[in-house]
């Protein structure tokens, strides 16, 4: 099995064994952790990549800092509690993860959290495309020759 960071791999096991109400629960509160953009990004809007795979507007931007830790950015309107819930498991998850660890990371993690059973396939097909994006960002910005 891929390795994915401690921090992350905490928060699929929780997820994998609670039952379903705690798992709608816990989303929500996910959710509630996602911070605001920072200044630089909320006034440049075209820094952010648009997901548009996602059914409500979802927007992301990654850095790598010069330690290569990841920091993760997103924005999300408060009235989609799924993919913002996503989007704050992604940063607890990730937040000031190494670049390798963060591109090591299964594109399906989020299927061994047992999401299924509360979010439509359509919204999980969503969830798998902001990965997707974060880590297609991550690779452009330690990778020189690309992009």
């Amino acid at each position: 099995m891929v390795s994915q960071p401690e921090q992350l791999s905490r928060i699929v096991e929780r997820f994998r064994s609670a039952p379903r109400d705690l798992k709608v629960q816990a989303l929500l509160r996910y959710a509630q952790k996602v911070p605001p953009l920072p200044e630089e990004l909320a006034s440049d809007r075209g820094s952010l990549e648009q997901v548009h795979e996602c059914q409500t507007p979802f927007f992301l931007a990654t850095r790598v800092d010069e330690s290569g830790a990841v920091h993760l950015f997103f924005d999300a309107p408060p009235e989609s509690p799924t993919v913002r819930g996503f989007a704050g498991v992604l940063r607890e998850g990730l937040e000031g993860s190494h670049w390798r660890d963060v591109l090591d990371v299964p594109a399906d993690f989020y299927t061994a959290m047992g999401l299924e059973a509360v979010v439509s396939p359509l919204r999980l097909r969503g969830m798998g495309a902001i990965l997707v994006r974060l880590k297609r960002q991550v690779r452009e910005a330690v990778s020189p020759d690309t992009g």
